[in-house]
């Protein structure tokens, strides 16, 4: 038996449609980052593409389980030293709640050149249930739904 490695002829890439009302927000993007890189196809290469597009809808209605929500705090830097700027969840969540599903994708991704081309071409966020993606004819991808602890 040899390897198999596919070749950019091989790979086809479908459009999903996840709706995210009512999920946890690390089992969502795990579940995501998987289907970003390939990994739930049989032909999964490493070093390729393979992976789906995928459109997020209804991520302002994203849970966090635990005490997350009143805790826990996104961080960025501006280049200088000690200008460390931290956001707390909830006014990530009311202003940007499309930023909080891609960073928790983006922190399942390996960090390489193909991971985030990956997640910048194929990752698309939408607060509300709307999506203009419609004519890719995006299917329904449904994850088990799991508890709030």
């Amino acid at each position: 038996m040899k390897t198999y490695s596919a070749t950019p002829a091989d790979i086809e890439h479908k459009w999903y449609v996840v709706d995210a009302e009512g999920m946890v927000l690390g089992r969502l993007a795990t579940q995501i980052a998987m289907v970003l890189r390939g990994k739930h196809k049989p032909m999964f290469t490493p070093h390729m593409d393979t992976g789906d597009h995928v459109i997020v809808i209804n991520a302002s209605k994203v849970k966090v389980t635990g005490r997350k929500a009143e805790q826990k705090q996104y961080f960025r830097h501006t280049g200088y030293m000690g200008h460390e700027r931290f956001t707390p969840y909830a006014t990530m969540m009311a202003k940007h709640p499309e930023r909080i599903i891609e960073k928790a994708v983006f922190g399942m991704l390996p960090k390489t050149a193909l991971a985030r081309t990956t997640l910048r071409r194929k990752l698309r966020v939408y607060a509300g249930s709307e999506h203009p993606h419609t004519a890719q004819q995006p299917q329904v991808m449904t994850f088990p739904k799991s508890e709030a602890r």
